[in-house]
């Protein structure tokens, strides 16, 4: 396809502009994409708030957004099992496929994978996409690409419990319910665990997790987690614990609510990149700690989660916006997050 596509280009720290660039061209391998929801992460929000994440430093101009799902209008000659027309959500990292971690399954840590959004990789804050075919996942006729685009969030609440070996019959803990807490939770819920509780400090977040199916919610800004956590469940200690929050306190008091033998998760980072717990704790109760980086192989789990009903994962967005509105939806979505659980970019 020739001719020129919309996309959004974050010229500076809050700056985005609209701009016109060349369709890209699909090779043997790839399909092109026509985008129609991008979801915005937390990752896209902290470059765009200040330029970088860790050492991971922005290098401007860049397009933002990695979650994205649309419909198939061109592919490549040696493309087999997709179509056009064909509506796919799209996997964001494509990797090396030659390096230890690649051929021995644990793609995710490929340490040449190039990543969406990822400095200095363009993301997809635009109208269409070259990609992959292996990369793209097709979307069963009921399950819409809005819900395509929350399948890249979804697969890292699915690794984060899968990683901490969730099973049926089990209670968990996890701490901070904005995206990646909500779908953690959400993962749990579709493996079978039966009680999952879940804290954070804001109000609006702790009631869209009751509404997707937390067995309760504790606000530690009026009330400590271990207190709130032990009144919910009855005096009794917890299976697993997941930490999306990054937060010390948080970190230790989820230790504190473990069975011995636990396991706890860790997923969110913390602000400086480094944290205190308590690890004698951990090691009395012979806690089993993990730490996971994005996911591998989740795609077709949690595309089948969604189509099953097992996962309510549209209910997690709170604002939509028009792709005209990118810069509206970037400055609300980081200065509102008391208010915007989730916010989508709505291509077209």
């Amino acid at each position: 396809m020739q001719g020129k596509m919309k996309v959004a280009l974050a010229r500076d720290i809050g700056k985005i502009d609209i701009v016109e660039q060349e369709i890209p061209q699909p090779g043997e391998n790839e399909v092109l994409v026509k985008l129609e929801y991008v979801g915005v992460c937390g990752s896209d929000l902290h470059y765009y708030e200040s330029g970088r994440i860790g050492d991971n430093y922005v290098k401007w101009p860049m397009v933002l957004g990695h979650e994205c799902a649309g419909t198939i209008v061109e592919t490549g000659s040696q493309v087999t099992g997709l179509a056009i027309g064909d509506r796919v959500a799209l996997e964001p990292g494509k990797t090396c496929g030659r390096c230890q971690y690649c051929k021995t399954g644990r793609y995710n840590l490929c340490p040449e994978v190039i990543f969406f959004a990822t400095p200095p990789i363009d993301g997809v804050f635009q109208e269409y996409v070259a990609h992959q075919a292996a990369l793209c996942f097709k979307l069963p006729d009921h399950v819409s690409t809005l819900e395509g685009a929350l399948i890249e969030p979804l697969a890292v609440g699915f690794h984060s419990a899968l990683m901490g070996e969730a099973k049926l019959g089990q209670s968990a803990l996890v701490s901070g319910s904005g995206c990646i807490g909500l779908v953690s939770m959400l993962a749990l819920k579709a493996l079978g665990v039966s009680k999952v509780y879940v804290s954070d400090v804001i109000t609006k977040r702790l009631e869209k997790a009751l509404a997707l199916g937390a067995t309760g919610v504790i606000n530690v800004a009026e009330k400590d987690l271990v207190q709130g956590v032990q009144e919910a469940h009855k005096g009794e200690l917890l299976d697993l614990a997941i930490d999306t929050s990054g937060v010390e306190s948080a970190v230790a008091g989820a230790m504190a609510l473990l069975k011995k033998g636990g396991t706890f998760v860790f997923v969110g980072y913390s602000s400086s990149g480094m944290m205190n717990f308590p690890l004698s704790l951990a090691m009395n109760k012979e806690i089993s700690m993990k730490t996971i980086f994005r996911y591998r192989h989740i795609y077709p789990m949690a595309i089948d989660a969604v189509a099953q009903g097992k996962v309510d994962i549209k209910n997690i967005v709170t604002d939509v916006f028009d792709f005209k509105d990118i810069q509206k939806a970037m400055d609300e979505s980081a200065k509102n997050k008391a208010e915007i659980v989730k916010s989508v970019i709505k291509i077209a």
